[in-house]
This record gives C-alpha cells, sequence and structure tokens, in this order.
C-alpha cells in the first residue's frame, strides 16, 4: 500500500528524466526576535530555562562537525562545496534535556559576499530525504546561494535520521500482491492485514521514535538548527508537505519567521478525508490534461483507463521481469509521470504497452515511485511517510465509513477514486500510536509576510489549498502567488514570473501583492 506522496515536482522530474499532510499538539506562541529590515540574520537569541521553546545550552551551543559528505545508498557523494554533519535534538521534545538523536545535516556557504543567512529547504514527503535532494536541487538554483547558505535535512524518522525500516524487500514486494481496492470480504481482510502487520513492523523497527517523528516534532528541530546555526530568524523554502512543514513552524514560532516561501501548498484546512478527496480532484484534472494532450477525450479515455485498470484487476498482466503487473502497481505507474508535464510521453508508451498485454513498462514507473532499485532492494521513502503522517493525522476512518465514502470519490474520478477512497481506512488501520491532530494548526499571527506559491494544475496538492493555507495563517501573513501551470510546484519549472517574484522576495524582501498572477 503507498499513499500518494505530496512531493516536490524536482525529484519526480528527475526519476523521469532518469530513466527510471502539523502542529496540532503545540499550545501558545513561543516567542523569538523579529527579522530586522534587511532580512539578515543576527547571532541566535540567548535561551533561557529548558522548555521545548528554550532547549538547554549544551544543545543550543553545539558545534557540529561539517566534513565532506559521502555517497547514500542511492546516492554519489557530492561535490566538494557540500559539508554534511549531524545535529543533536531531544528524543523528546516535552523532555528537551533528555535523551538525544541525530539528524543529517548538509550545506553549502553562499558564494557570493553580500551574505543574508542560511536557507533551510524542505522537499516534500513526509518521508522525503533532504540530504541527497540539496546538491542536485542546489544546481537549479545559483542565485539564490549567492546570498544564502543552501541547507537541508533528513527529518526524523527519514534516511540517515534514525530513518525506519518497517519491512524487508521480500515483505514488500510479497505485499504487492495485497488488492488496494479489495472486491469482497476476502480481499478487505488482507487489506487490513496487511496494513496492520504493517504498523507492527513501524513498532518494532522504531521503538520509542514511532511516538516523537511528528511534524511538530520537526518543527521545534528546525527552530534548533536555526539557533545552532546562528540564524535570528528562519528563512526556509518548503516544497509541497514542506510547506504545511513550515506553517507549523510559523505558529509555534511566529516572531522567529524570516523570509519563508511555501510551494505546491497544502491545504492546512483538510483532514484525512478531505486530502483524500484533493489528490483524488487533482490527479483527475492532470489525467484530463494529459488527454487532451494526446488527442483524446478526457471522458472517453478516463473510462478506457478505468477500463484497463479493471481488467489488469481481474488478470494482471506479464512483465519482462516475470513479475505480475498488478492494478495497484498499474495505478501506481500512471500516478508518477503525471506530477510533470515531462512525464507524459512515458505514460503515452506505459499505457499502449499496456494495452497489448505486456505491463513492463507501468511496472519500471511504478517501481520508480516506490524505490525499488534493479537488485530488489527497496527505499524507505513511504515508511517514513507512514509513521509521520499516521502520528500527526488523528482520524481513523472505519470500514463502514470508507464504503459510504467510495460512491463520492468514484464520482470524482473513475480512475483514482476507488483507490485513494480506501486508502482513508488502510493507510492507519490498527496504528500502534494515536494521532496528534484533525487538522494542523499554522495561524501565525504577528509573523512577518509568507509567499505561498499555487499551481492551477497541481495534480498532489491542488490549487485552491494555497488560498486556503493564506487564510489560515492570517491577515498580513498569507500572501498568495498564483502560477496557470502543469504539474507539482511552479518554482523552477519554467515561469519567469514566478521565479522572478520568488527571487526578489527572498533576495530584496520585496513582497508581491496579495493574489499575483503569473500566466
Amino acid at each position: 500500500m503507498l499513499r500518494v506522496l505530496r512531493w516536490t515536482a524536482g525529484v519526480a522530474a528527475a526519476l523521469l528524466v532518469a530513466g527510471c499532510g502539523g502542529g496540532g499538539s503545540g499550545g501558545s506562541h513561543d516567542e523569538g526576535k523579529g527579522t530586522d529590515p534587511a532580512g539578515r540574520n543576527g547571532p541566535a537569541s540567548a535561551t533561557a530555562a529548558p522548555s521545548p521553546a528554550n532547549p538547554p545550552a549544551s544543545l543550543t551551543s553545539q558545534q557540529p562537525d561539517w566534513h565532506r559528505c559521502g555517497a547514500t545508498e542511492n546516492s554519489a557523494a557530492p561535490g566538494d562545496e557540500w559539508r554534511c554533519a549531524t545535529l543533536k535534538v531531544p528524543l523528546d521534545w516535552s523532555k528537551p534535556g533528555g535523551p538525544t538523536i541525530g539528524l543529517a545535516l548538509i550545506r553549502a556557504r553562499a558564494t557570493g559576499n553580500d551574505r543574508i543567512g542560511s536557507l533551510l529547504f524542505n522537499f516534500g514527503g513526509p518521508g522525503g530525504s533532504g540530504v541527497p535532494m540539496m546538491p542536485y536541487y542546489g544546481a537549479t538554483v545559483p542565485t539564490l546561494r549567492e546570498r544564502y547558505d543552501l541547507v537541508s535535512f533528513d527529518p526524523r524518522g527519514v534516511g540517515a535520521s534514525e530513518g525506519v525500516r518497517c519491512r524487508s524487500d521480500r515483505d514488500i514486494e510479497a505485499a504487492e500482491a495485497v488488492d488496494a481496492t479489495p472486491d469482497g470480504p476476502a480481499e478487505e481482510k488482507a487489506y487490513f492485514q496487511d496494513a496492520a502487520d504493517f504498523g507492527k513492523g513501524c513498532q518494532r523497527a522504531a521503538g520509542r521514535l514511532l511516538a516523537h517523528v511528528s511534524t511538530t516534532d520537526t518543527a521545534r528541530d528546525m527552530d534548533l538548527l536555526r539557533q545552532v546555526l546562528g540564524d535570528r530568524t528562519m528563512h526556509y523554502f518548503g516544497i509541497s508537505y514542506g510547506t504545511e512543514l513550515g506553517g507549523v513552524y510559523a505558529h509555534l514560532f511566529p516572531k522567529r519567521v524570516g523570509r519563508m516561501i511555501l510551494d505546491a501548498v497544502v491545504d492546512a484546512t483538510a483532514d484525512t478525508v478531505g486530502h483524500a478527496k484533493n489528490q483524488t480532484r487533482g490527479f483527475q484534472r492532470a489525467l484530463e490534461d494529459y488527454l487532451r494532450s494526446t488527442g483524446q477525450d478526457p471522458e472517453q479515455g478516463t473510462r478506457k483507463i478505468a477500463a484497463l485498470l479493471k481488467s489488469i484487476d481481474a488478470r494482471p498482466l506479464p512483465t519482462a521481469s516475470g513479475r505480475k503487473l498488478t492494478q495497484t502497481l498499474a495505478l501506481t505507474g500512471i500516478i508518477l509521470p503525471l506530477y510533470s508535464e515531462a512525464g507524459w510521453p512515458r505514460l503515452t508508451s506505459a499505457l499502449k504497452s499496456a494495452e497489448q498485454g505486456d505491463g513492463s513498462k507501468l511496472l519500471a514507473l511504478a517501481d520508480q515511485y516506490n524505490e525499488r532499485g534493479s537488485s530488489g532492494r527497496y527505499g524507505t521513502r513511504s515508511h517514513a511517510q507512514r509513521v509521520i503522517s499516521c502520528l500527526d493525522d488523528k482520524q481513523r476512518p472505519t470500514l463502514a465509513r470508507t464504503k459510504r465514502l467510495l460512491p463520492e470519490f468514484e464520482r470524482i474520478s473513475p480512475v483514482f477514486g476507488d483507490y485513494l477512497g480506501w486508502d482513508t481506512a488502510g493507510w492507519c488501520h490498527d496504528w500502534p500510536v494515536a494521532g496528534q491532530y484533525d487538522t494542523p494548526l499554522v495561524s501565525a499571527p504577528g509573523a512577518a509576510p509568507i509567499l505561498l506559491v499555487g499551481n492551477t494544475r497541481d495534480p498532489a496538492t491542488p490549487y485552491e489549498g494555497a488560498r486556503r493555507m493564506a487564510d489560515e495563517l492570517g491577515k498580513g501573513v498569507g500572501v498568495e502567488l498564483t502560477w496557470k501551470g502543469e504539474g507539482h510546484g511552479a518554482y523552477g519549472n519554467g515561469s519567469d514570473c514566478v521565479d522572478s517574484t520568488v527571487n526578489a522576495y527572498l533576495l530584496d524582501g520585496r513582497v508581491p501583492k496579495d493574489g499575483k498572477v503569473c500566466s
């Protein structure tokens, strides 16, 4: 089972080119220093008695050992300008003086003389690893690097930061046979048993960490990192799920917000079912845009793909590898190329092959999405995503409620509705720890203006979420920029208007008029 990831388009595009949902538990706002008129960061403020807002001096005064980065399991070592280190953070932020865990960091120093400070990136997920992604992304933003140290990290529970692996590769492959859109009592039983088994595996693997990987925990980690880096305020670039993380940070530390960009914005007002409906609409829109680009009628093309998936459900397709293409894997293979227009030609080729009885190309796309290498080794991004989102989300829709919702999901999309509808019940079924909130708290009165960038044809974080997040942040805080574009995310996706507006905000502090539109 794999929930649709809210992750950066840059990651999806990179995979395609290579050929391969906060802080509800927070209370009152934490106080901090403001930003000076130039937006530059001064020394970190002094800390008081240990508390979540003021961790002990043993943590705030730590000096990370920045060293040349090595290769990771899936990435070669970056260039010498990139340095890696480990940040110690409290395991339990309610006990900031207690046991610590390590977070993996990566940084490249500003190249110019007029340095503003650090710019911290989160590329989405939840579960996305920032350490291997930062050098790739950093190469595309040389203008920002002139005046900012570019910094990213693996959030707790992710990658090199106590990353959680809930299943063996063999068990992951075996679970691919479980139907994620069950058709009767036997398949329903297998579906929910698989979900419960996954949660138990996460509990065994993560132990006490499982209760401390929330978005709120990571937002507090970010503020500790800000202090260790010596920055008075937090300059931040959050993409996809990173926008929710940024909103939670702003809620907890409104006076410490510096220049903050939220791109591909998560709807902070949506609960578990609401997010699933949003993504069903978003991916259906993207599918219809794709179908139009091929000269097909969107309604007829949707019915054709839905019929193909139904036939694969009854009889999985053979592939060149000897593995079978199941309906769930086929749907996963369709989802990946919809993140970016660059992937549409591969989707055309894969669908054509599947219609001819060969599932190899759709399986290859699904394997990319599932991080399955040629050796059969799987990545752990989906594991981290689940442990984070199931700790965040309080809601646990029942089987009965899900069945009542399914017709509405299927009306929204005959292709994606059934899958995302069932996911609302299965994703966190029988999870070992309770969730924290229905929707994240992101209100940030008194924060500096935060620029939100919404893309009208974004499949994974539909456009409507940007306005809702802006409203939740509060009047005078959330400033919306709209791009009439295609794909997941806006900055760096081909709009000079978007890029210049974002750059002017980050580099010069120029806040655009709320509601500005880039066509």
